[in-house]
This record gives structure tokens, sequence and C-alpha cells, in this order.
């Protein structure tokens, strides 16, 4: 894999969700919309920074059915509220500069190609303002955008890559795309996540890259991700979950087998199944057989989203017309 880092929104939702009467500094909301889901989370303290192992800011997740056989209505809806949440996150200081979308990952796999697919669903504009102003309308966004490729393929960090061009571009804020290692099968092509904190490309995979943040970059930095792969122990992990809830059912309440399962502690089995199977099986990865259809889906709704977040007052029609 290219660039994949962990499952983060929904991890911390848990997280928070466990510890939220002895955690300060974290704010927790939850709110359906049909059949859309949003979690959003906000970390605020020190404190909640250690706890929960990242750093402050605000993390969304939006949870969406099955991208195959979502219905036209649901899909546009779900495109403008991802396009809602990213506004929200979004703080630009000069709306004239432009935003540049950053799509991570390697094409060339299909698991880790949501960010450049992502890319060539984009109304791009930065280049249209001084070539051809006429073409746009005065509501429009100033975007521009690339794929940078990945280390072993290009032999230069992301993160370096990310910093020429900035230098050269001066955008106003940083949108990357990346696709995720999940904690939960059942988050597989299931949830977008947005936060304001920046991106460690390949850190779900245990292949840290240079950080690609406010704090780096100097400009606000917005990562969206989806979970196209799970690792082996989660595997494992939602398996004996299945396993255990079975027997529970099974079990007399009262039976010393029936206490022994409900006294089993899920972070400490992960823990010891993940260092289990690490040393057999390190690194290894699955993704859905149907993993390209998914893509395409996933990789349409996350455009679509940033395509009405940066550009007011635009239609379905008016991006099939900029994208070709």
């Amino acid at each position: 894999m290219g660039n994949v880092r962990t499952d983060l929104a929904l991890e911390m939702h848990e997280i928070c969700m466990e510890a939220a009467e002895e955690l300060s500094g974290v704010t927790l909301s939850d709110r359906s919309e049909g059949e859309i889901g949003i979690t959003q989370v906000l970390v605020e303290s020190r404190e909640a920074e250690e706890k929960i192992g990242k750093p402050a800011g605000n993390y969304v997740t939006v949870t969406l059915p099955d991208p195959r056989y979502m219905e036209k209505n649901l899909y546009e809806t779900a495109c403008k509220k991802i396009a809602e949440e990213i506004r929200q996150l979004l703080k630009t200081d000069d709306p004239k500069r432009p935003v540049l979308i950053i799509g991570l990952g390697n094409r060339s796999i299909t698991s880790d190609s949501l960010g450049p697919a992502v890319i060539d669903r984009l109304m791009i504009t930065r280049h249209l303002f001084p070539y051809a102003p006429s073409a746009l309308p005065e509501q429009f966004g100033s975007v521009c955008a690339i794929a940078p490729g990945v280390l072993g393929v290009t032999g230069i960090e992301t993160g370096e890559i990310i910093s020429g061009v900035c230098e050269k571009v001066d955008p106003c804020a940083v949108i990357c795309i990346d696709a995720l290692a999940a904690r939960n099968v059942d988050r597989v092509m299931r949830t977008i996540q947005i936060c304001d904190t920046g991106i460690r490309p390949g850190a779900g995979v245990g292949n840290n890259r240079k950080e690609i943040s406010k704090n780096t970059l100097g400009v606000p930095v917005i990562a969206i991700g989806v979970p196209t792969v799970v690792d082996a122990a989660t595997i494992t992990d939602d398996t004996l979950n299945l396993v255990v809830d079975h027997l529970l059912s099974q079990a007399d309440d009262g039976s010393a087998f029936y206490q022994m399962l409900k006294k089993l502690n899920p972070q400490d089995r992960y823990s010891l199944i993940k260092e289990s199977v690490s040393k057999e099986m390190p690194h290894f990865m699955t993704t859905p057989k149907e993993i390209d259809i998914l893509i395409d889906k996933t990789a349409e709704v996350v455009a679509n989203g940033i395509n009405f977040a940066l550009h007011e007052g635009i239609t379905f029609e008016d991006i099939d017309v900029y994208v070709s």
C-alpha cells in the first residue's frame, strides 16, 4: 500500500464514548439525517489529546449506505452533507487565494487509489482565472490539484512535493484525500472521515511519512479519508466478536462459562490478537472484492462534496460541464 493511515474519527468516537464520564475537553455529538449518520468529536484539552492520542481539533465521520446502491436523491444529499462539513472546517483568510487539493495514494493499486480518483473528478479552476475569466461564474472558487504519487514510485517524499507546490501556488488551504486502514470491517467503504488536524501518510500500515498539517505547510489542512482495507488482526477480532456473541446467546447467564465470556476485555483481546497476528502476517491487508466499483462510486461522492464546498451556488449540471 502507498498511503494508508489508521481509521480515525469513529475509533476516536468509541474511545470518547467509553471515557465520556472521566474525560474532559471532549465534545461529542451524533445526528442522523435520513440514512446518513454524522458523528462529530471536538478535542480541546491537553488531557484529551494525551488520552486519545490525537491532536486537538475537529473530527467528523459521515456514515453512508452502501455506495453501490445509493439512489439519486440520497447520493445528491450525501454530496451536499459532505460539502457542509468541509465548509465548517475550512477556515481561510483570503478567498482569492486558491485551495490546493492533494490526492494521496498509489493510482496503480486499486484500494489505495481513492485520492487520485477524487482528483480526476474535481472542478479545477485556478488556471481559468488568468486565462479565461469569462468562462467562470463570479461565485466559483480558485481550485488546483495534484496527485503526487508515492515514495516508492517517485523517490520523493510526498510531504516534500506538497511543500514545494505550496511555495509556488501559495494556497489559502490544503485538502488531502487518502485511503484509510479500518479498525472495523463494517466501516470499509461506508464512512467518510474529515478532520482539520492534517494527516500522516502511511500511518495505517506502519509506514509513517512526513506530516502534512498546518505546522508543516503554514496553512490550514483538511484531511478526508475513507477506510478501504482492514488488517488481519481486525478481521480476526471481528470474527471472535461474532463467536463470543453467539456463545453468549447460547450459554446460561448464571454459568461460569457465561461469566468468563462477559469479562473478556475487547481492547485487551484486540491488543493480544494484533501482537500475535503481526508476527505471522505483518502488514497483511485485505479489501472487498468489488473494490474497483466501490472506489469509483465513493470517489464521486467525495469529489462532488469538495466541488460543492469550494464553488458556491453550483449544480450537478455545472459539475458535468466542467468535469469531462
